[in-house]
Parts: structure tokens; sequence; C-alpha cells
């Protein structure tokens, strides 16, 4: 994921990607033919590492209410971007121009994630609970939060010496955005409340 981050996939080398995984060039390209079928199986694994951890949600929070459901989804999300800032960089490569693997990745590994979120934010305007852009919005709006560390840190360390990777700035900054987007969320009023009290004691 590293070397397509950081060179695209026209410049990014199997050999290259050997040289960084210390593995044999020949050994890659038995297991994936060509430079193409090895970046769309890191896709398909960056994806389901998100589709995992939202699996592990659902069985371990089933409780949640819609609103903290899809906030913990997107959590999710952030969580892994943090944990691989290569991520979206990765991503970022194939947005610029429809090419093919963008629509591969828009058929194969994006849309699923989409069929899970875009009913549940869609559901959520309905009962006044978001606002109401079009949902897709509202993703990719939510996708742009989740990449802010990771896209702008290198640029925050220089303007504003904020390190990207400290633990007490990424979770200061994702509970500002849960604050600001999910504010009337059950969890955001509980953490509120508690907060409160520690204060007054």
């Amino acid at each position: 994921m590293a070397e397509f981050a950081e060179k695209g996939f026209a410049a990014a080398s199997i050999r290259a990607i050997a040289n960084r995984t210390r593995l044999k060039h020949p050994l890659i390209t038995y297991h994936f033919r060509s430079k193409d079928v090895l970046w769309r199986a890191t896709a398909e694994f960056a994806f389901g590492q998100i589709r995992e951890a939202w699996d592990r949600l659902d069985e371990s929070a089933a409780e949640l209410s819609p609103l903290d459901r899809l906030r913990a989804e997107y959590a999710s999300v952030f969580k892994y971007t943090v944990a691989f800032p290569e991520f979206h960089r990765f991503m970022r490569q194939e947005c610029s121009t429809k090419n093919r693997r963008l629509k591969w990745a828009a058929k194969n590994v994006i849309m699923p994630l989409l069929d899970r979120l875009v009913p549940q934010i869609a559901a959520l305007q309905a009962a006044g609970r978001l606002p109401k852009i079009k949902p897709i919005l509202f993703h990719y709006m939510m996708i742009s939060l989740t990449c802010t560390l990771s896209e702008f840190g290198p640029e925050m360390d220089v303007t504003g010496d904020v390190a990207a990777d400290d633990p007490l700035v990424v979770q200061t900054y994702w509970r500002t955005v849960e604050s600001i987007v999910f504010g009337n969320s059950d969890v955001a009023v509980t953490a509120r409340r508690t907060a409160t009290r520690g204060s007054r004691s």
C-alpha cells in the first residue's frame, strides 16, 4: 500500500514492493501475476479490514442506537486511517481520473460499504438526527474528516508543531468531529455529562 500510495500505480513497481517486504520478486509474481492484480488485492485487503471492524461492532454493540452505530462505523474508518495513513493516499492516487482501477474499486470494494452506510444516513436524516443533504455527500464529508490527520499530518507538524500521530491529538480531534457531527448522539451526550460531573467534583 505504501508503494502505491507514494508513487501511484504507474510509477510503483513489484520489484520495489519486493524490496520493501523483503520478499523475492518471483514469489510475488507467482501469487500476483501482474501489478494490476496486486493493486486490486491491496484494495480488497484494506477495505476488508474496515468490514471486519464493522463485523466486530455488530457482534459487540447490538444495543447501540442507529445514530451511535453510524458514529461508531465512521470511528472505525478513522482508527484504520490513523493506523495506516497510507490508505487514503493509496485511494487518492486513483481518484484524480475515472480510470479502470477506480471503476473496479467503486464496484467491488467501495459500493458494498456505501450499501451499508447510505441507508443508515438517509434514515437518520428522515428522523431529523442528521443534516438533510444528499446521503452520499454526507458520507464523503465524513470520509474527508477521517483522513484529515493522515493527509495533513506533515503540514500540521510544520505549521503548528502538531504531531498527527500523537495519541492525545488523535483522541481530541475525533472527539471534536463526533461532537460537531453527532452532537446529539446518545454516547456523546453521556460522555459530555460524565465529563461535566468530573469537572465539578
